[in-house]
């Protein structure tokens, strides 16, 4: 159903935080700065005394290589400046200096190693977490492109906090047995209560998107949803959250359906034009008993060949230095003619060149559906 192809995971005992140098490269960057500062002793005339140049060596390799390649450079180091010292010492007096030099050498050397072996070690136990978190990524929020019978749908997601791999915008896509379910979501608030919240309907969707003939009743079961986990979250001293979201049908009819649930709408493209679907705006999910009327699910036209754009308010909301809001319908009208499949990526390029980061409070998330053409 995903039709992507996912990569292996990585190897969590592969070396990928930081790239180390090939064995040629240490050799070669070690016997260069070797050779340096022989030259430099020579025409200085304390040869011996530069040889403390050479322990910066280590420390160097600590912070880049492997531990091997760190004990090369350390063993080298320490086997260079102690034959230097004891075989072109010239002079016999001042001994006790080269011998503090050849032990400061060799504890340097020591520490060097030691303390790349606690990176390695780190740089390990942080890949670890990360496949970890990746893994749980992948069945949270399935990869892209998702297609169905009726629709493929393909986009972009990036949380605003680059080292965290899930934020509060959510989406997913459901291949029903009354066609497909589309939904796109921004949970109130950050932080990993936000997570949680967004965790709940994404739960809460794929199991009733599967039960619920309409969208009426799967609307209800999302919100539903959102309710136990405020339930939950006020018994762990959490604040309650609320979920914007969009829930959209689409069966073999030309027409589709949506329920907008306080989200940002949808914008439709066809025959290279731009346009708003005029729908009927509802409480967000887990404030249903504020609202005043139920529920109710609007219906549009949704040719073969049209693509929805979906996104999150972290684009539309999105801030020039001047204060200017991204202008979400006069770029669109700009990427006519990208395909589905570029669209998402060209306007979450475009909307980081318009914000400036200080700028970017929020998760941008931006789909698009398009029209399956029956046969």
């Amino acid at each position: 159903m995903t039709g992507i192809r996912r990569k292996r995971p990585a190897d969590p005992d592969a070396l990928d935080a930081i790239e180390p140098p090939g064995n040629a490269e240490t050799v070669a960057g070690v016997l260069s700065v070797t050779v340096l500062v022989e030259v430099l002793g020579v025409l200085s005339g304390s040869e011996v005394w530069l040889l403390g140049l050479l322990v910066f060596l280590p420390g160097t390799a600590s912070a880049l290589c492997t531990v091997q390649q760190t004990r090369f450079v350390a063993a080298w180091t320490t086997v260079f400046v102690s034959f230097t010292v004891l075989v072109r010492a010239g002079d016999g007096g001042r001994w006790l200096d080269r011998a503090l030099l050849v032990l400061l050498t060799l504890a340097l050397g020591a520490a060097s190693v030691y303390a790349c072996h606690r990176r390695i070690g780190r740089e390990r136990e942080m890949l670890r977490l990360r496949s970890t978190a990746a893994a749980m990524q992948r069945h949270i929020l399935h990869p892209l492109p998702l297609v169905t019978d009726d629709v493929l749908v393909n986009g972009v997601y990036e949380p605003v906090q680059e080292d965290r791999l899930v934020g509060g915008d959510i989406y997913d896509v459901v291949a029903s047995p009354w066609g497909t379910r589309v939904l796109i979501g921004d949970v109130q608030g950050k932080g990993l209560a936000a997570v949680g919240a967004a965790f709940a309907v994404i739960g809460a969707f794929r199991e009733a998107a599967h039960r619920e003939p309409t969208l009426t009743a799967l609307v209800d079961a999302l919100d539903a949803a959102v309710v136990r986990h405020n339930s939950y979250a006020e018994q762990t001293g959490e604040d309650d959250r609320f979920v914007t979201a969009l829930v959209i049908g689409v069966d073999a009819g030309v027409e589709a359906q949506v329920v907008n649930c306080g989200h940002v709408p949808p914008r439709l493209l066809h025959e290279g034009v731009v346009g708003t679907p005029l729908l009927d705006t509802g409480v967000p999910l887990g404030l249903a008993e504020l609202a005043v009327e139920p529920t109710t699910v609007d219906w549009f036209a949704f040719p073969d060949g049209s693509t929805l754009v979906l996104t999150t308010d972290g684009l539309t909301e999105s801030r020039a230095d001047d204060g200017a809001f991204y202008p979400l319908d006069e770029r669109l009208a700009t990427f006519l003619d990208l395909s589905p499949t570029e669209l998402p990526e060209a306007l979450h390029r475009d909307s980081r060149a318009f914000a400036s980061d200080a700028r970017r409070h929020d998760d941008v998330a931006v789909l698009t559906v398009r029209r399956s053409p029956r046969l």
